[in-house]
């Protein structure tokens, strides 16, 4: 049985990139939001804003 969480938010951290494939010919932004004490708690989705420039 995995532990309960705790309900206290925990700090996020979010780093955008950009990537590349098809040897150069395409590429995207991703959008990378983690809880920093965790390994398994993130979220990565294609977008072109980090959460740091949403002000």
């Amino acid at each position: 049985m995995v532990p309960a969480e705790s309900n206290t938010p925990q700090p996020l951290q979010s780093r955008s990139y950009r990537i590349t494939v098809d040897e150069g010919r395409e590429s995207f932004y991703a959008l990378s939001i983690e809880e920093a004490e965790r390994e398994d708690a993130w979220l990565m989705s294609d977008t072109v804003v980090a959460l740091e420039n949403m002000l």
